[in-house]
This record gives C-alpha cells, structure tokens and sequence, in this order.
C-alpha cells in the first residue's frame, strides 16, 4: 500500500510553525541579551536586570498546560493567533514601563504567558496535518526553530539595544509577533478533528501497549471525555524521560562555554564558536533523527538509542575533564550537544500521538512543562 505524502497544506503549516516558534523563542530568550543595556541604560541592579531576563520562563511555564487545553477545545488557529496578538500587545504596553523594574518583571512575564500558546498549538496543528509516517520528520524541522529563534535574538537583540535601548528591543518585538499574528491568523487552519471509532483496529504502538488506530494510522482511542493518563503509565514515563534528558541539555548549553574556556583552556573566540557550531549541529540532528523515526516505525526505540548515547557522552564529558584535550573535547562537546537535544522531537510526536487529538494539547503542554521546570 502507497503511503500519501504531506499535502501542501501541510507544509505551509509547518513553516507558519517554525516562524511562530521562531517569534515565540525570540520574545522567551530576547531578555537576556539585555542585561547589560538594563543596568547601564536604565539603572537596574544585575539582580533586577536578572530577573527580568528570567521573567518570560516563569509566565511561560505557568500557561504552557492552559494553552494547550485552550488549542484542544477551540482549535489552534485561535490559539496560535491569540497568543502571539497578546504577547505583541504586552510587549508594546511593556515600551511605556521600562523605567519601572517591577512593572517590567510582570508585564515581561505576561508576555511570555501568551507566547506560550505557540509551544503547544504548533506542535499540535503540524502534527494534525502530516500523516503519521512523516510526523518525525515534521517535528524535526518544527523543534528547529527554538535554537534557530535563539541563534537570530542573538544576533539582532543586542545590535538594536544598542542603537535604541530596551525600547527598540520592545518595539522589534512588537512589529515580529504582530505579523506572525496576522500570518497565523491568515495561514493557519486547524486540521481535521478525528472521531472516536467505536470498533477500533487494535493493533501495537510504540508504547509497547496495545492501542486503537484507524485506517490512517492515527490515534483514536482518546474520545474528549477520555483521560489518556489514567489509560496507561506510557505518557507518564515519556515525560520523565524527556524531563531527566533535560538536564545534559541545558548542562552542556548553560555551562559549556566556561567549561571549554576554564577547563579545557580554549580562547574565548574560539570556545564561542564551538558553542554556535554544537547548536546547529544539535538543530540539523533533530531532523535527521525525526526522518529516521519515520523511516523505522518507531519513535520510543530511538528515543533509548538517544537516551543511551547520552550517557556515553555524558561520562565521556566527565572523563575528558579530568585533564584538557582541546581537540578531542571540542569533538565530544558537539557530538554530546547535539545527542542531548535529539530526543526532542520524537518525544513530542509520541506524546501526540499517544494522547488523541482531544489531548494532545494539553500532554504536549504537560511535557513542556516539565522540560523547563527541570531546567
């Protein structure tokens, strides 16, 4: 049996996604490319300054769950064009309260409350629109766009702090997301919703459980008035899992430069661009391991392939530490950077997956928050 190819709609939603992720990232990360420009420019204490460039995560996990409820009961066009409207508005309002660091802290927060709508809606409507046998793949290339939205605010946040302040940020700000809400609002169109199937097919998933799929492959066992949580443990431990790999993830990204430069003797130019290169390499495996996924027909025996690998170089870290080996460390780090991010997108596909079309939103908002809490 020929398997049908992503329509073209398909693709146009993947790449609305990424650019949405992309603006989302940039309004979650674009504080803290800031820090020196608020506690000269504006007076803030490193600690204010701080805390403000923290602001953005701590709305985001707040809201990561309500939003993904919120694109499983009215749909993700709404969502996604809601939440980016909201986070344009914030970021506007945020242009008249920078003299203000309290003020600041919880208007910056706020926008990365409705900036959070994107972390959920996207993954759920491009995983709503491409078949099951591609699903890896798409989200591959649509967890792309969070080292990609991180890699522009780095090159074009400060630049413009420069030129204009922390309100030139803000106003950048607002002009992004507020096209990316028109272009959501024009582009997006929420798939198909699946309904429940009362004889269902049985047949084996990747959870290692038996599970109802239609003729398409796709999940129907998770009726709106099902909780896939109570079903079986399998979301359960793929979001412990994804939590615990967290934690070389933003290890080796939070800590990797110093250690390249204080242990490993590096220069700092030199350890920088180590750390660029071990980001991109890290953004192109996760397409690499989403296509291998679909290929495989499995996404939880790749996931322990990823999740043994990490271990190896984790303890190949801790070993290299122990006296500097430039060349060899600057090999091992980009290697270890890019197999900890790699199980990013099979384990939003396969808590997608596994939690129906009426939960995704909320299993995929569920997994977020977890991730960021642990880091």
């Amino acid at each position: 049996m020929t398997e049908n190819p992503p329509s073209r709609q398909a693709w146009v939603i993947l790449v609305v996604g990424v650019l949405s992720q992309m603006a989302a990232t940039i309004a979650i990360t674009g504080p803290a490319f800031l820090i020196p420009y608020m506690h000269t420019d504006l007076g803030y204490t490193l600690t204010q300054a701080g805390t403000v460039a923290a602001a953005p995560s701590f709305g985001l996990i707040l809201t990561l769950i309500a939003w993904g409820a919120f694109a499983d009961r009215f749909g993700e066009r709404l969502a996604m064009t809601l939440g980016v409207a909201l986070t344009a508005l914030a970021s506007g309002i945020a242009v008249a309260l920078v003299g203000s660091p309290v003020w600041m802290v919880l208007i910056i927060a706020a926008s990365g409350a409705a900036a959070a709508s994107v972390n959920s809606a996207s993954g759920r409507v491009v995983m709503g629109w491409f078949p099951r046998h591609r699903r890896g793949l798409a989200m591959g290339i649509r967890q792309m766009s969070q080292p990609l939205g991180t890699s522009v605010a780095a090159v074009t946040v400060p630049p413009i702090a420069a030129a204009g302040g922390f309100s030139a940020y803000l106003w950048f700000l607002v002009i992004v997301t507020g096209v990316m809400a028109v272009i959501c609002f024009g582009l997006v169109k929420d798939p198909p919703r699946a309904e429940a199937v009362p004889s269902p097919v049985v047949t084996s998933t990747d959870a290692g459980q038996p599970g109802p799929t239609s003729a398409r492959g796709e999940s129907t066992a998770s009726p709106a008035t099902d909780n896939p949580y109570r079903m079986d443990s399998f979301l359960w431990r793929i979001h412990a899992v994804s939590a615990l790999l967290v934690i070389p993830q933003f290890a080796f990204s939070t800590y990797g430069l110093i250690w390249l430069i204080a242990n490993q003797h590096i220069s700092v130019g030199i350890a920088g661009g180590i750390v660029a290169a071990s980001q991109i390499v890290g953004a192109i495996g996760r397409l690499i391991v989403g296509g291998l996924s679909d290929r495989l027909g499995s996404r939880v025996g790749l996931m322990r392939v990823v999740a043994i690998a990490a271990v190896v170089f984790v303890v190949a870290i801790a070993l290299i530490s122990l006296t500097p080996m430039p060349i060899v460390a600057t090999v091992v780090f980009i290697l270890a950077s890019a197999i900890s991010v790699a199980d990013n997108g099979l384990a939003f596909a396969s808590v997608a997956e596994a939690a129906g079309p009426h939960w995704s939103g909320k299993a995929m908002g569920t997994q977020n928050t977890g991730q960021f809490v642990m880091s």
